[in-house]
């Protein structure tokens, strides 16, 4: 490997780990170190499927086919852009920009600043985030040499300091199923759809970076996904382990918020709960900037640059801005069943794009996806309370249902039979075209 691609890579992978790590992702890991206690590496192992193998898959799938709605495209075309128009409005309009700034504020500005108004903050938030997001050719350069750095070194003090003098030793929970519980944990980080939403600025980035050849393409993906994991498996590693160091300390009803300020503040004093609000600050902004140049890109390509990709930049920054100081809490609880509706199928597209060559016909995709999508519009029904029986109580007979993956079968199922029908299918098609 050459200088230059070593130092692409790197940067590269530095953007793609800030962009991932967003301050939910730096709450989660403590929580759930927290429940796990001596459990707290079994914990890690299923939090890194859910959290890092598959939202660093997402990326390498997406580029492997050329964009995320080619692969929904297998399914059809209408689909595919009613699909993908879904996940950037909730993940990033809705959820992923607002949630954000107010993120930044709470976790990051108020501890330290308590009397600072949200609106000063977010005015300086989306305005610092326009200013790295608005030319989308150096965004991922911006990200990975200048912001990343930051966040490593705080994180990497907080972490070091954790592991050598921790607070306490990690005790037995009495918690029996502690993959399921890391590994769901992971799962609601929404990160798989996150890299569904960001992959095209990091295939932007890499082609602008000289690799134009789509195997070249792939495998820098690859490589910086690699460097982003093994970034994402470190600093959720220690995290997850400072976490399970307060589990003979803090009441096992304390919010994730409070564990990770007591836990700081206890390893590092009010030094640390400044370090803690600068990192929380940089991640908040790693993720907008991400988010931000992702949804541009797109919205400016839907509409075939009749709104450019500065203007949706900066209009969907002024949006965050406005939402993030209004109630961006009953916009969440909004999308939130749109959101579990999708993300099984995203996971669903993701593995299937992975293996796309070892996939005989679009039937599979088309019977994978419909009967993934059914059975999650049903389950979040069930979840909402809008119960019809006779549904609930198939459900309840899946494998894997009690887990939240009641889909996993049906989705097996629909490609198996997906794949038999589009070959019989064919089959009677191609008899007709010789008969006639």
């Amino acid at each position: 490997m050459d200088k230059k691609t070593f130092r692409d890579m790197l940067v590269i992978g530095f953007a793609m780990f800030a962009t991932f790590f967003g301050a939910g992702n730096m709450i989660f890991p403590p929580s759930i170190g927290f429940v796990a206690g001596s459990g707290w590496f079994v914990a890690l192992i299923g939090f890194f499927i859910s959290a890092i193998a598959l939202p660093i898959l997402s990326i390498v799938s997406t580029s492997k086919n050329g964009g995320f709605e080619n692969i929904a495209g297998k399914v059809s075309p209408t689909f595919s852009k009613i699909f993908v128009i879904l996940i950037m409005i909730i993940v990033g309009v809705i959820v992923g920009v607002p949630r954000t700034g107010a993120t930044a504020h709470e976790l990051g500005i108020q501890p330290l600043l308590p009397n600072i108004s949200p609106i000063i903050t977010s005015i300086f938030f989306y305005g610092i985030s326009i200013y790295f997001a608005i030319n989308p050719t150096t965004v991922i350069d911006k990200i990975g040499k200048f912001l990343t750095p930051v966040l490593l070194i705080i994180l990497t003090i907080i972490i070091f300091t954790g592991i050598t003098s921790p607070i306490s030793s990690p005790v037995d929970t009495g918690l029996e199923d502690v993959f399921t519980m890391a590994f769901t944990g992971g799962y609601q980080t929404g990160d798989a759809l996150g890299g569904v939403v960001i992959a095209s600025v990091f295939m932007s980035a890499i082609i602008a970076k000289g690799y134009s050849d789509s195997k070249e393409r792939n495998k820098m993906i690859m490589l910086c996904g690699g460097v982003a994991g093994l970034g994402l498996l470190l600093v959720y590693g220690g995290l997850l382990y400072i976490g399970a160091t307060g589990s003979s300390i803090f009441p096992a009803d304390v919010e994730k918020t409070v564990l990770l300020d007591g836990l700081v503040r206890g390893l590092l004093g009010k030094t640390g709960i400044t370090s803690l609000g600068i990192a929380v600050i940089f991640a908040c902004l790693t993720t907008n900037i991400g988010i931000s140049a992702a949804v541009g890109q797109f919205f400016s390509n839907l509409l075939n640059n009749k709104v450019t990709y500065k203007a949706i930049v900066i209009i969907l920054n002024i949006f965050g801005l406005i939402i993030s100081n209004i109630g961006v809490e009953n916009i969440v609880k909004f999308a939130i069943p749109i959101f579990l509706v999708i993300y099984p199928v995203a996971i669903v597209l993701i593995i299937m794009g992975l293996f796309d060559q070892f996939i005989p016909n679009r039937g599979a995709y088309i019977g994978a996806v419909y009967c993934t999508l059914l059975v999650s519009i049903f389950d979040t029904l069930i979840m909402y309370g809008i119960n019809i029986k006779p549904i609930q109580s198939f459900i309840s007979y899946l494998p894997f249902s009690s887990k939240g993956f009641s889909w996993i079968t049906p989705a097996m199922f629909g490609l198996i039979i997906g794949i038999l029908a589009f070959s019989k299918i064919t089959k009677e098609e191609n008899q007709e075209c010789d008969l006639s």
